[in-house]
């Protein structure tokens, strides 16, 4: 992995669960990045077969405590 890179988790609001694990370019702009994790949450609903908006991603930070990431 690139120091450059994001790095993202997609958790299901009903659950509570991390249910997919996502990595994006740092190079991207802030609304094409946006973009590409809306689609992957499609993606991932549709897999899962569960609604979209029970999804929500989340930036994973390096230097965030492992509890800081659920709150």
């Amino acid at each position: 992995m690139k120091a450059q890179d994001k790095h993202f988790k997609l958790i299901n609001s009903a659950t509570g669960y991390v249910i997919y694990y996502h990595t994006l370019s740092s190079e991207l702009e802030k609304d094409r990045m946006k973009e590409e994790l809306e689609k992957v949450k499609a993606q991932v609903a549709v897999k899962y077969n569960i609604f979209i908006e029970t999804i929500f991603w989340q930036e994973i930070k390096d230097d965030a405590p492992a509890d800081a990431l659920t709150s």
